[in-house]
């Protein structure tokens, strides 16, 4: 990693590899949302003909919040 072999700032290997420094600072979220798109999908492979204003009823109907 260029950080460390090079003893440089996170901000300055950054402006080096021209990449945004919340790039490095990322942490996805998605394992918070993989429940809710599997039920999303089950949802829609039992009720095919839903759109996607029926799903969000029946997902807050379960108790899915929004947000």
């Amino acid at each position: 990693m260029i950080k460390a072999d090079w003893k440089v700032s996170i901000r300055r290997a950054c402006s080096v590899l021209k990449i945004d420094r919340s790039l490095y600072v990322y942490k996805s979220r998605r394992g918070e949302q993989a429940e809710l798109k599997l039920k999303i999908k089950d949802i829609c492979q039992t009720r095919v003909r839903y759109g996607y204003r029926r799903v969000h009823v029946l997902l807050r109907r379960d108790g899915w919040l929004p947000g």
